[in-house]
């Protein structure tokens, strides 16, 4: 009898489990499961190994993520991977598209759209955050015409069939190295997204990474966290930047 009940209780964790993974592929598992997830069952890909893309390789591994940073050479990032250690991994773009349950693109944004067409496939139903900033003397005229609708508007274009998130992009390298202490008000990163599990999952990368989240709302409303707002790069608390956002307490 307790031999059946031991294999009962196998079998039906099994099938639980299955259910679970089935849900998650499905993109059905609610938004609070999915952000209290153990960090080890949410790799992430890094498409991009610039100074924003290796501090929150290096911030995410801490946290016990893992991680794969990717560039068009990964022999290149064999030095970095091993300065960071937790098993970080180097790839190619399409290597950390696929790697990721999540997705950040941290490349200059003029070259958002060709990446955007080359791995729709690889990118397709994932939560995809985009940290990019669109600079004119850069990027060209499509900078312009992403700062003039927003970002969160432009970068949809980019990557059509994914859950979009922009985040990540109103806050220095410098900072996101040194300013992760936590706290009671941590400095904060704008969260804007119109998918509530992508929210979820990235307001627990937020926090796991030091700073503390702010969903500001849709992705219409990133243009108020864009290149020169005044959230943008001012290192600011979670209330000092609900504050100049006009956003009410949680």
């Amino acid at each position: 009898m307790k031999t059946e009940r031991t294999r009962f209780g196998r079998l039906a964790r099994g099938i639980a489990l299955l259910a679970a993974s089935v849900m998650m592929a499905a993109g059905l598992t609610t938004p609070s499961a999915a952000a209290d997830a153990p960090a080890s069952s949410l790799p992430i890909g890094i498409i991009g190994a610039g100074k924003m893309g290796a501090v929150l390789a290096s911030l995410w591994a801490n946290a016990g993520y893992p991680v794969m940073i990717s560039s068009r050479n990964p022999q290149s990032l064999q030095s970095l991977t091993q300065s960071i250690g937790h098993g970080v991994k180097a790839g190619t773009a399409q290597s950390a598209a696929e790697f990721g349950s999540v997705v950040v693109i941290a490349i200059p944004y003029g070259s958002e759209p060709k990446l955007g067409a080359e791995l729709a496939a690889q990118l397709a139903g994932k939560i995809v955050i985009d940290l990019g900033n669109p600079y004119p003397q850069r990027d060209g005229a499509m900078a312009d015409e992403a700062r003039k609708q927003g970002t969160g508007v432009a970068s949809a274009k980019f990557f059509p069939g994914v859950k979009l998130v922009r985040a990540f992009n109103a806050i220095s390298f410098v900072s996101l190295q040194k300013n992760g202490h936590g706290g009671a008000d941590p400095i904060a990163i704008p969260i804007a997204a119109d998918d509530k599990r992508a929210i979820a999952v990235t307001e627990r990368l937020v926090r796991d990474a030091g700073f503390g989240p702010v969903v500001v709302g849709p992705l219409s409303s990133a243009k108020t966290f864009d290149v020169g707002t005044d959230v943008y790069v001012k290192d600011l608390t979670v209330s000092q930047t609900r504050a100049k956002l006009g956003l009410a307490a949680p």
